[in-house]
């Protein structure tokens, strides 16, 4: 009898921030694996509301509320680069990708058959939970942007995410607090 293989697999995307919908998904996949790394990565063509260490911070946090990461085998780390150099570079054999709806099924499954020819990783799609199927880190990053109260954002982030839009709005110095107190203004 052979050992078994230990599968590791990687959850990529910017986080910025996490959802609702993204903990919807880490928690359908991860009996799946020994091991899942939810892998913040920088996106060049996107201009980000949270650094990486708040991401990185916010994503922690909101998985422990979930689900213990030690008893699970849940890690997260940032990454620079080529996803699929990163997939090699900590040996998973997965990528993790959760689809919403037919538009994401289609851009995924050609990102998937190119990482499996380039590098010879699988990916994994999960769908999500249908109260989540219209959320998305973008979505987020654009109500907060134009001055969503913390109420209307609490269906689809996690209190952390709520605590951290909470404070970028209520600067002055930063883009939301500024949105905040133009909207005021008006």
């Amino acid at each position: 009898m052979t050992a078994s293989r230990f599968h590791r697999a990687i959850y990529t995307g910017s986080f910025d921030p996490i959802t609702l919908g993204h903990l919807d998904v880490l928690e359908r996949v991860r009996g799946m694996f020994d091991e899942i790394v939810v892998a913040i990565g920088r996106n060049p063509d996107k201009k980000p509301l949270f650094t990486m260490e708040e991401r990185t911070d916010m994503a922690v946090r909101a998985i422990r509320e979930v689900v213990d990461p030690e008893s699970a085998g849940i890690r997260v780390e940032t990454y620079d680069g080529l996803t699929v150099d990163f997939a090699r570079r900590v040996e998973a054999c997965a990528m993790i990708r959760g689809i919403r709806n037919i538009t994401d099924l289609a851009g995924e499954s050609q990102l998937a058959i190119t990482n499996r020819k380039i590098a010879g990783i699988e990916t994994v799609f999960i769908v999500s939970g249908e109260e989540y199927a219209y959320t998305s880190s973008s979505l987020i990053r654009q109500m907060a942007g134009l001055g969503a109260t913390i109420d209307q954002l609490a269906t689809f982030v996690p209190p952390v995410v709520l605590e951290a839009i909470r404070q970028k709005q209520s600067d002055p110095v930063h883009p939301l607090g500024a949105v905040r107190t133009d909207s005021a203004s008006d």
